[in-house]
Formats: C-alpha cells, sequence, structure tokens
C-alpha cells in the first residue's frame, strides 16, 4: 500500500544504506522510484527521531530571556533562545523545562507550545518544538555546554531590533521570533 503525504503519493524506498557516520550525524543514502517512474538517489542526514525543543522565556511581561553560546557551524558566538534535544522517554515540555534550566538558570511554571518547526526537511529530520515558557521561577541544572552561556535579556518592545543584530541569524530563532510577535498580537 503507498503511503501520502497530504494528497501526494510519497515515492517507494527501494534500499536505505548508511554511508557516512560522526559522533553526531548518520548519512543516508535513498534509492527512491517516484509515482511518475523518475528514479534517484538521494542523500539525508538521518536525525534521531527524538527531535529537539526550543523556548522563549519571558523573565517578566517586559523581557525574555536570550543565550549567546559559540557556534561551531560559522565558528562565531550567536545570540539565540534556549534550546537542546529532547533526551529518551522525555516529553518536549519535560525537555523545554530542564533545557530552560541547564541554559538561563529558570524553570517554568507556564509553558506554551506555539509551533513545531523542521530544519532543511529536503536533507535531514529534524522537528523542534517551540515553546513560550512564563512564570520564572530560578533552578538551576548542571548543562553539557563547554563555558558558561551568555544570558541576554532583551526588551519585549524593541524584537524587532533583534533582527538587525549581526549575531541573531540562526533561522529557528528568527522562526521562533516571528512566532512570539504573532502570539503577543493575539493576547
Amino acid at each position: 500500500m503507498s503511503k501520502t503525504s497530504g494528497n501526494k503519493t510519497l515515492p517507494i524506498i527501494h534500499q536505505r544504506a548508511e554511508v557516512a557516520r560522526s559522533k553526531i550525524f548518520r548519512i543516508e543514502s535513498l534509492d527512491l522510484e517516484f509515482t511518475n517512474g523518475a528514479t534517484r538517489q538521494y542523500e539525508r542526514m538521518a536525525g534521531s527521531g527524538r527531535g529537539a525543543v526550543m523556548m522563549v522565556p519571558f523573565a517578566d511581561d517586559n523581557h525574555i530571556l536570550l543565550v549567546r553560546e559559540y557556534a561551531a557551524g560559522t565558528h562565531s558566538y550567536e545570540l539565540g533562545f534556549p534550546k537542546g534535544l529532547i533526551d529518551p522517554g522525555e516529553t518536549p515540555e519535560h525537555a523545554a523545562n530542564r533545557e530552560l534550566q541547564e541554559e538561563v538558570g529558570y524553570a517554568s511554571d507556564n509553558l506554551t507550545f506555539l509551533h513545531k518547526v523542521q530544519m532543511a526537511p529536503t536533507f535531514f529530520n529534524s522537528s523542534m518544538h517551540i515553546f513560550i515558557a512564563q512564570d520564572l521561577f530560578p533552578q538551576q541544572l548542571e548543562g553539557d555546554e563547554p563555558e558558561p552561556l551568555e544570558v541576554v535579556s532583551w526588551p519585549v518592545e524593541q524584537l524587532d531590533l533583534l533582527l538587525s543584530q549581526p549575531d541573531f541569524t540562526e533561522a529557528r530563532s528568527v522562526a521562533a521570533l516571528l512566532l512570539v510577535e504573532r502570539w503577543l498580537r493575539s493576547k
């Protein structure tokens, strides 16, 4: 039986093979046949299937918290929202609260799910659940970062200025910011 996605029939995967592996990435080759008979070989980075979380923490009604952390891909420090992988057995909400404690030193009594996004779905199987975190209270957990993250308080009235910051470029953080602006307008 053919599987569908939306109103399209998915290509048939005739063969799947691992072609490379590192500590954190696994690359697969897929031999595909499309419904029109065309065949192609695709490569993709296979995710863990657990997903990840990103939180926009509201320190109060007028300030959000961001973190500045090292990004190996660009060999730079990037400003963005706290984020992390969902550990085995965790719900996205539990992972969000754990990552908040590890990265900004707060837990939340009020998590609001905003949206689930995919990162480069053409080549990568990875999803991220974006949350708003409110009613924060101090609570720290040790994280896995090699150095302390810089926590940055940002005024809600100046959210648009984040887009002009040269180190606020991570696409998922930009998407989260736009979702938060939409959420704030709906309140």
